[in-house]
């Protein structure tokens, strides 16, 4: 299986590019601001085909490219449908000091020519890989987590890559202060969504270094907060500061 990951645009967004081997179909998840060129030269570089666009969640950060991307390429873009309305209206996600990152610009933002809808335990069969989608809302209304199977005889102790978008990061989780965030609602998702998967589960997040489930497990001081307690978990654990 092959992963190929890098930061893109100002707020350091990370994009990640997934395929069963160079040469192949492949899966674009996440091109924010300024992605388009660093897709562009991992599908040279590995002569891959992008045949889909995963979104995690509808802010401008993780869904700037997602047109010329898409178009480029002739793929369909998935998102969720609570977060669709973001694809042609970005304004409405964003924080005031985002917004006050783009004033002054010109831009214009259209829905792909395809987009397709994701629901809660869909497994995508796409480019030889299977995605099972978590709709995980706190973030967002329609934030989603996707998994799939790790397939490398090489790397025996990982069974799944889960890209997990601003739901969870190394150390902390998505902040939930703005437009469609829910902090009771972010906590439910990762007590149900994250907590019950297995420690070897490597995690892609969508901003900052990759951690594993047992890591966070272990040391995340929300979700050590959401072990410890059943009411009110993960108030004043610690600072979210990644994402919009």
């Amino acid at each position: 299986m092959l992963i190929a990951a890098f930061p893109a645009g100002p707020w350091g967004t990370n994009c990640y590019v997934a395929a069963t081997a160079p040469g192949a179909e492949c899966v674009v998840i996440d091109p924010g601001k300024d992605a388009a060129p660093g897709v562009d030269e991992v599908v040279r570089e590995h002569r891959l085909k992008p045949v889909a666009v995963l979104l995690t969640h509808g802010h401008v950060d993780h869904m700037w490219s997602v047109t010329p991307v898409a178009g480029t390429y002739d793929a369909t873009a998935w998102i969720h449908p609570d977060d669709r309305h973001l694809l042609t209206d970005p304004m409405a996600g964003l924080s005031r000091e985002s917004a006050g990152m783009l004033l002054g610009g010109d831009y214009e933002f259209t829905e792909p020519d395809d987009v397709a809808e994701l629901t809660d335990g869909a497994r995508l069969a796409l480019a030889g890989l299977t995605f099972v989608v978590d709709h995980t809302p706190g973030h967002t209304e329609g934030s989603v987590a996707f998994r799939t199977p790790w397939d490398d005889p090489a790397a025996q102790d990982i069974s799944e890559v889960m890209f997990s978008g601003d739901l969870l990061f190394q150390g902390s989780i998505g902040r939930t202060d703005l437009p469609g965030g829910d902090h009771a609602k972010m906590l439910r998702s990762l007590a149900t969504k994250v907590l019950p998967l297995a420690d070897d589960i490597v995690v892609l997040p969508g901003h900052g270094e990759q951690t594993s489930i047992g890591r966070e497990r272990a040391t995340n001081p929300f979700l050590l907060d959401l072990l410890d307690s059943d009411s009110d978990a993960g108030n004043g654990a610690g600072r979210v500061t990644r994402g919009l």
